[in-house]
């Protein structure tokens, strides 16, 4: 069944979309893929989760996650640039216990997004995560706003180090051999976004006709901003919870993005 073109207006056609059910919701899914041009993929958390890294605010999130070692403090803070610099022993601490991600394999969706790139069907992704998992499934046009834990660096020389150093240091606080602390390149609360990748994220949802928004509750600013700026024909929502934005969705998925992305057909 045609679900794409059948209106010349578009509000009607994005009111017809909102209203099918079903097995019709994944065949209009596909149509809008077939058709889009310029197709952006935004995500979050949730992408991660069936890889077994919990998201942050849902029922079994991170920030849900009681350790009486960390009670004491927010989730906000021991993941903060004041935690890295002033409470240093806690913010590692805490870091090795609920960022490690090593042995962790991307999932369905991770795969799914990298064979759309792969068949021309994807400018890129736009990943709120830190762990790494769309370029180990293959994606290669990624744009990592909040940065990366598969990235280290001195904070005073800026020399590189590997992926897992922080983890196996046997240093509390690790440093570098100037002296200076040896940090992620991850973005922290309190910490500017890396100005590149918010640049290229913003221009690749600029020139999209479809944005399909995955795994994220759209509550963390400024990267929920680039959402809630799109302006291209299609918006497409897979997330368990509410995100806000199903009022401005064409489709709205309430599945996990595992499942939802098994129906993609490229």
């Amino acid at each position: 069944m045609k679900h794409i073109g059948k209106f010349a207006d578009r509000r009607q056609e994005a009111s017809y979309l909102r209203s099918l059910k079903g097995e019709e919701k994944y065949e209009a899914l596909n149509e809008i893929i077939q058709v889009s041009k310029h197709i952006a993929f935004f995500g979050g958390a949730g992408v991660s989760t069936e890889s077994g890294i919990p998201d942050f605010r849902s029922k079994d999130g991170l920030y849900n996650q009681h350790d009486v070692q960390f009670d004491r403090f927010t989730p906000e803070y021991l993941l903060s640039s004041s935690c890295l610099y002033d409470n240093s022993k806690v913010f590692f601490e805490f870091y090795r216990q609920k960022m490690d991600v090593r042995g962790i394999e991307p999932n369905r969706a991770h795969k799914m997004l990298a064979r759309m790139e792969k068949a021309g069907k994807l400018d890129g992704v736009i990943t709120q995560n830190i762990d790494g998992l769309h370029q180990l499934a293959g994606s290669e046009k990624v744009w990592e706003i909040h940065g990366s834990t598969l990235r280290n660096y001195c904070d005073r020389c800026g020399k590189k180090y590997p992926a897992d150093y922080i983890f196996t240091s046997t240093e509390p606080v690790p440093h570098c051999d100037c002296g200076g602390m040896i940090r992620p390149d991850v973005t922290l609360y309190g910490e500017s976004l890396p100005m590149r990748a918010w640049e290229e994220s913003d221009r690749l949802i600029d020139r999209a006709d479809c944005l399909i928004v995955g795994g994220t509750s759209l509550t963390v600013y400024p990267a929920a901003s680039l959402v809630r700026g799109y302006r291209g024909k299609y918006l497409i929502i897979v997330n368990r919870d509410s995100t806000g934005q199903e009022g401005s969705a064409d489709l709205t998925f309430r599945e996990s993005i595992g499942e939802v992305f098994s129906h993609i057909e490229v």
